[in-house]
């Protein structure tokens, strides 16, 4: 027998006789009921206090339903917000994408910028009013991640295009 075959005939007598011991001493029961308190517990986390000074996002000023929208600095589609969308959410019958761009545009209220994730809703037809396409910091399709230029209704029931959204992700840190 060699070092290892007895190293690891030890570590199983070892786990053996523990969980021997913990099962003479503890029972299903005992063991189900502090499970249960720690369950019931750890559900009332989300009710402690928390900060939310940045839950409500930046301060806004403009038009959502124009190009120049400060959102809308690297978007290359149809605003939602024109085909019964909003900025951030897809309208009736539409899906988002999973998958997504990213920008970082300047806020002029605030004087920040942030990184604002362009998902393209997917499943209608597409919706002809307000198409929009900046390009600020935008890079070529050699980088897909930051590029407006494909179609980004993967992972949707539907490849479809309909319209895109702008959702702010949080300030653009360097």
């Amino acid at each position: 027998m060699n070092i290892t075959e007895r190293m690891l005939g030890w570590l199983d007598d070892t786990v053996a006789h523990s969980s021997r011991n913990l099962a003479r001493r503890s029972s299903r029961r005992r063991f189900l009921g502090r499970l249960g308190a720690v369950l019931v517990g750890a559900s009332t986390l989300p009710l402690l206090p928390v900060s939310r000074a940045n839950a409500e996002g930046p301060k806004e000023l403009g038009d959502p339903q124009s190009c120049d929208y400060w959102r809308y600095c690297a978007l290359g589609g149809t605003l939602c917000t024109c085909c019964g969308g909003s900025v951030t959410t897809c309208p009736p019958g539409a899906e988002p994408s999973p998958i997504s761009w990213i920008g970082t545009c300047h806020n002029p209220v605030d004087d920040k910028d942030y990184l604002i994730s362009y998902n393209d809703c997917c499943g209608k037809a597409t919706c002809n009013r307000c198409f929009c396409h900046r390009s600020e910091r935008d890079l070529p399709v050699y980088s897909p991640a930051k590029a407006n230029d494909i179609l980004w209704c993967f992972g949707t029931e539907s490849r479809s295009y309909h319209c895109t959204v702008a959702i702010v992700l949080g300030e653009a840190t360097t």
